[in-house]
C-alpha cells in the first residue's frame, strides 16, 4: 500500500519526510517484521526491534522517539480507530458481506467446517484484521456485534428468519442431543437441546447462502457449560457425577436457561445462583451473590443436583481448589 493512500484512509499524520513511499504488509509483532513492513506500535518498547528488522514505517498513538528519519513515522489519534478504517476499506474492496449473530450462534459456527468463501471472525481487533486482510473477494463473514464493532464492515445484514423446525431431535439429555438434519443422523452430539434453535438459525443461514459446510463433533462452548464435580468441587469426567455445575457468563441468557431447566429437569434439585440486581423474581431456589466467594459458599451449603451459575465461568473453581491446597498445607 502506498504511504499517501494509507494516510488518506486512516487520517493519521506523517511527522517526518521519509525516503519510503509504500509498505508491503501491516504487522503487529516486532519480531515478525520484515523489510518493507508497516509496524503498528501497540507496544512502544517493540519499536526499536521493528526498525532493526527492516520496518519501512511505524504508526503510533503514544509519545515516541524518532530513531530513523529514512522511514515513515505516523502519528494516529488512536491505533484501533486507524485499524478499523483499514478494515472497512478492505471490506469494501473485497465486497465482503457481513452477517451479525449472537454469541451462541457465533461459537457454534466456529465448530463447523465451511468453504473458504465463508469466515467466522472473533477475537480482538488485531485478530480480526489478520483473518480478514487476505480473504477471497466476496467472502461472507459471520460476526457478533457484542464482541466486535460492526462499523468495520460496510455491508451488514441480519440472518434470515426461519419459521420452521429443520432439526429433528431423536434423543436428548440435558447436555447431549441426537438429531437428524437433511436426512443425516448425528448421534450423541455434545450439544444441549437448549442450543438447537441457535444451531437451526446457523444452518438456515448456510442453506440460504448455499454455503458448503460439514458438521463435526461438537465440543462444549462457554455457554451453559456443564462441569461434573464431587462434593470437594473436584472436576470429574462427563456424566460420572450427580452434581453438575452449569456456567453461563452471559446473564442475558439466564431467564431462558432457567425456564429450560425447570421444564426438562423436573426430577432434579436445581438451584440458580445469579448476580445481585439482575432480576426481581424471588424463588426459594434462586440465590444471590455479590462476589465469587459468595458463589463458593452457596455451593458448599446447599443441596442440589444442578446449579446454574450466572455471570461467571468455570475458572471460579480455582478459588475452591486453591483454598483446599492452602488448608492442606497449613494443617499437614
Amino acid at each position: 500500500m502506498r504511504l499517501e493512500n494509507f494516510l488518506a484512509l486512516t487520517q493519521a499524520a506523517l511527522i517526518n519526510e521519509p525516503c519510503v513511499h509504500s509498505f508491503e504488509n501491516i504487522v503487529f509483532e516486532a519480531h515478525k517484521v520484515k523489510r518493507g513492513d508497516l509496524f503498528f506500535a501497540y507496544n512502544n518498547e517493540e519499536i526499536e526491534l521493528a526498525v532493526a528488522n527492516g520496518a519501512y514505517g511505524v504508526i503510533f498513538d503514544k509519545p515516541t522517539q524518532i530513531s530513523d528519519n529514512e522511514i515513515a513515522w505516523i502519528k494516529a489519534k488512536n491505533l484501533d480507530d486507524a485499524l478499523k478504517k483499514m478494515l472497512r476499506y478492505k471490506a469494501i474492496e473485497k465486497e465482503i458481506v457481513a452477517y451479525e449473530c449472537n454469541e451462541i450462534v457465533l461459537k457454534l459456527s466456529l465448530q463447523v467446517i465451511t468453504g473458504s468463501n465463508f469466515l467466522t471472525v472473533t477475537g480482538d481487533l488485531k485478530s480480526v484484521f489478520k483473518a480478514l486482510w487476505n480473504v477471497e473477494d466476496k467472502t461472507t463473514v459471520l460476526f457478533c456485534p457484542a464482541l466486535n464493532d460492526k462499523d468495520i464492515f460496510a455491508t451488514v445484514k441480519k440472518i434470515p428468519n426461519t419459521s420452521f423446525l429443520s432439526i429433528e431431535i431423536v434423543e436428548q439429555t440435558l447436555f447431549e442431543t441426537s438429531f437428524v438434519y437433511d436426512d443425516i443422523f448425528y448421534e450423541r452430539q455434545l450439544i444441549s437441546p437448549f442450543f438447537i434453535p441457535y444451531l437451526e438459525e446457523l444452518l438456515h443461514l448456510y442453506k440460504t447462502l448455499k454455503i458448503d459446510y460439514k458438521l463435526r463433533k461438537f465440543t462444549p462452548i462457554e455457554h451453559f457449560e456443564a462441569v461434573f464435580t464431587n462434593k470437594k468441587f473436584e472436576i470429574k469426567s462427563f456424566g460420572s457425577s450427580d452434581r453438575v455445575l452449569i456456567f453461563e457468563p452471559n446473564v442475558d441468557l439466564i431467564k431462558n436457561q432457567i425456564a429450560f431447566l425447570e421444564h426438562h429437569a423436573l426430577w432434579a434439585e436445581t438451584i440458580f445462583i445469579v448476580p445481585i440486581n439482575i432480576f426481581d423474581e424471588h424463588k426459594s431456589n434462586i440465590y444471590i451473590y455479590k462476589n465469587e466467594k459468595d458463589i463458593i459458599e452457596i455451593l458448599k451449603n446447599t443441596k442440589f443436583h444442578f446449579a446454574l451459575i450466572a455471570g461467571v465461568n468455570k475458572s471460579i473453581l480455582n478459588i475452591q481448589i486453591t483454598n483446599q491446597k492452602q488448608l492442606t498445607f497449613e494443617f499437614s
